[in-house]
């Protein structure tokens, strides 16, 4: 925990004098690793979450779309760098002028890595079995507004909502959204099927998953011929082994105030790029105290978030002030609203009736942004009379509790999918919020499909979380990108969870 003497302005070196005492860092040449992986058309990644499954339908975690939304499985539709909406598995579709029907006609001659074909039947399973009452899919409630499915010819689907939703296509881009076999999805979570332009190949668990080119791919096939992905949770660990030819490349590379070391060495190119990184205290909205609108605000007020985001000490971090961020085109600044003022925290808990000393338990997922803001969080919490008990869980554990179960009080946690403000409207959802207004706010948003009102709805939305505060918004952070030289094709921008790998090449 780190003591009074370090909050009101959080020192943003310490975590890089930490791993660079002990980070070596050669300047030039490449390892022959790599030269082997140039020649042989294959490449190693870094991910920093380790997956449990492999089935994006069942489980919400960043590691399972990382690997293998749009390598192994695809969707509908599909968003490219930009985040703009494109065809995919189908490849067109019209939408009635009501909002309410809309008509795909899918790619011909598609097929799942087993040879089963991609019908309008094999869409028809999946968008049903999301959306069943035992549907485990992370974003059921996209589903649920599904009213029918139906299928005129084969390679024709028809799909009707139950009210308008302006935002299915781009939804059906999600990993949630993709399209499985009804032979196949059944264990997909070990062995994954899908119809992409890799073929999953080996798991070795919490050390790499290994996919490999599909030669029978409907589309563009891939240019490289295997992919291994590589778990390192360690950011000292990642960067050695990127520095020793145990990986090329590393997107979203967990530790970016020490990417300075990257960019002094020739044999690496290091980008920034956007993702919808929203980084929050979240909080049980069930739990007795974090119901009251005065102890939410508290929280808000005990927190210098300017001070937490430059302990980051990531170039183009943001204070955020609602959920929403800056790649967003509806992206508003609302990080003001509640300024860092502990005496006001400690009056609102008075006057919520808190008692100095009130116990709270902070459960943190692991990852290197959560425990060194959870921490943060913790010792500010604490300067305002609250005792923080912090709990580390592994990946597993945390999705059962936390997301799953809603155990838990508080958690450290960004989302990461785009344009996903409507999950307050989910008041099953794992931090609980139920607001009426909103709900009103989101539907409307959702009925809307003029973008100028769109816009307005949804500057409203943020402003409503901004001022009830369900979380505590805290940051924003841009990704930091580190690859090999050689490494031509890889997404800067990213739009949604994921590692396209279809276009990447080495190159010159």
């Amino acid at each position: 925990m780190f003591s009074a003497a370090t909050l009101h302005r959080p020192k943003k070196t310490r975590l890089r004098i930490i791993l660079g005492l002990t980070l070596f860092c050669a300047v030039g040449g490449t390892p022959s690793s790599a030269m082997a992986g140039a020649q042989d058309g294959s490449i190693a990644v870094g991910i920093n979450i380790s997956p449990s499954t492999l089935d994006p339908t069942t489980n919400p975690s960043e590691g399972i779309r990382n690997v293998t939304y749009a390598n192994i499985y695809e969707g509908l539709t599909a968003e490219d760098e930009q985040g703009a909406v494109h065809p995919l598995l189908a490849q067109s579709w019209s939408v009635s002028p009501d909002g309410v029907h809309y008509a795909f006609a899918l790619h011909p001659n598609v097929q799942f890595h087993d040879g089963a074909p991609l019908t309008c039947a094999t869409v028809k399973f999946s968008l049903d079995r999301a959306r069943a009452p035992e549907s485990l899919n992370p974003q059921k409630q996209i589903f649920e507004n599904i009213q029918d499915v139906s299928c005129p010819s084969d390679l024709s689907v028809s799909v009707t909502l139950k009210a308008p939703h302006a935002s299915f296509l781009s939804e059906l881009a999600w990993a949630d959204a993709v399209i499985v076999a009804p032979q196949s999805a059944a264990g997909n979570a070990q062995h994954p099927i899908g119809t992409g332009p890799f073929i999953f190949k080996d798991w070795k668990r919490a050390e790499s998953i290994t996919l490999k080119k599909n030669p029978t791919y409907w589309g563009t096939p891939a240019k490289l011929k295997t992919v291994i992905f590589r778990f390192y949770t360690d950011p000292l660990a990642a960067a050695n082994a990127l520095l020793d030819g145990q990986l090329d490349a590393y997107p979203s590379f967990p530790a970016p105030e020490m990417a300075a070391r990257f960019t002094q060495n020739s044999a690496f190119v290091v980008k920034q790029g956007i993702a919808p990184f929203k980084a929050m205290l979240a909080l049980n909205n069930r739990r007795k105290l974090f119901a009251q609108p005065l102890v939410r605000q508290a929280l808000a007020y005990a927190l210098d978030r300017a001070g937490i985001t430059e302990a980051m000490d990531i170039p183009g971090a943001l204070v955020l002030g609602s959920h929403m961020s800056p790649e967003n085109q509806n992206y508003t600044d609302l990080s003001s609203v509640y300024p860092y003022n502990p005496e006001k925290a400690k009056a609102l808990l008075r006057q919520a009736g808190v008692e100095p000393g009130t116990r709270l338990k902070l459960v943190l997922p692991p990852i290197a942004y959560a425990h060194t803001t959870g921490e943060l969080v913790a010792a500010y919490l604490e300067q305002v009379g609250l005792n923080v008990t912090i709990t580390q869980l592994e990946w597993p554990a945390w999705l059962a509790q936390v997301f799953g179960h809603h155990d838990f009080d508080m958690t450290v946690i960004a989302h990461t999918e785009p344009d996903d403000i409507g999950i307050y409207a989910r008041k099953d959802y794992y931090f609980g919020y139920n607001n009426p207004d909103f709900q009103a706010l989101y539907a409307a948003y959702e009925a809307e499909q003029d973008p100028a009102k769109r816009h307005t709805l949804s500057v409203q939305m943020q402003e409503k979380l901004a001022h009830d505060v369900p979380n505590v918004f805290l940051f924003f952070v841009p990704r930091t990108n580190i690859a090999r030289r050689e490494v031509k094709g890889l997404w800067n921008r990213l739009p949604l969870p994921a590692t396209p790998m279809s276009s990447v090449f080495w190159g010159q």
